[in-house]
């Protein structure tokens, strides 16, 4: 497994350990004793799944403000993505930066987005699937949104004309939001 710091520090892209041959391959996805060693600290309570229709869907920029702020691994299992992090912490040194990483279903990426940070992607593919752990349950009394496309963030999304739900169209700029970190 190789663990690569993204230019936010904290943002970690893993490249598992994949075994091939002609039945197959096989993978570990998740190991708390070796994600441990790479500072990947937490323990994952809950698996999430969705699956994306149309090619240029975006969903995000999502989080969980405090006291339930998730933690999240993030997998492609089907298609092609990319995923998008960006830091909300205000007294982070890179509050407002993002970084963007391909995740696919034939690369086998994974994504680790620590608390304090707003996650999206976009599909590049028709029917993509994504699967991520997170570290803290589900709380729609502290689930938040910030709007895709914030002037002041200013995410290349690669796409022009994106699908979006109502509560990501709808969402709040940063600047408006209540994001707690």
């Amino acid at each position: 497994m190789e663990v690569i710091k993204t230019k936010i520090s904290e943002v970690l892209l893993i490249k598992p350990d994949v075994f091939s041959d002609n039945r197959g391959w096989f993978m570990e996805t998740y190991s708390y004793e070796r994600y441990k060693e790479y500072g990947i600290n937490v323990v994952f309570v809950q698996d999430n799944r969705s699956r994306t229709e149309k090619k240029g869907t975006v969903r995000g920029l999502h989080f969980q403000k405090k006291p339930k702020a998730q933690s999240k691994l993030v997998t492609c299992t089907r298609g092609k993505l990319l995923d998008v992090v960006v830091d909300i912490r205000r007294d982070s040194p890179t509050y407002k930066e993002w970084v963007s990483v391909e995740l696919s279903e034939e690369n086998k990426y994974q994504l680790f987005v620590p608390q304090g940070f707003a996650h999206g992607f976009v599909s590049l593919e028709d029917e993509t699937e994504i699967l991520y752990k997170v570290d803290d349950f589900y709380s729609k009394e502290y689930d938040r949104s910030i709007r895709f496309d914030d002037p002041e963030i200013a995410v290349d999304w690669q796409v022009e004309n994106p699908i979006l739900s109502d509560k990501d169209m709808d969402a709040p700029l940063l600047a408006q939001s209540d994001a707690n970190f």
